[in-house]
């Protein structure tokens, strides 16, 4: 039981002490890169499929009898 105990006490004196937590101002640049590479990844995502779609489509359409 004590080194459960030891073990809680320095993970929480590393996460107050050790840990460097970013200023408000880092914490929302980190978000809008985060949020426009969502966007950016989405978006490539979607003409992919949308490509897809369309040329197998074609391609089923050239086999229709």
């Amino acid at each position: 039981m004590n080194k459960i105990s030891a073990y809680i006490k320095d993970s929480y004196r590393e996460l107050l002490e050790k840990v460097s937590w970013p200023s408000w101002r880092e914490l929302q640049q980190s978000t809008m890169i985060v949020l426009v590479a969502t966007l950016l990844i989405t978006g490539l995502i979607w003409v992919m499929d949308f490509a897809s779609n369309s040329l197998l489509k074609f391609i089923y359409s050239l086999f229709k009898s």
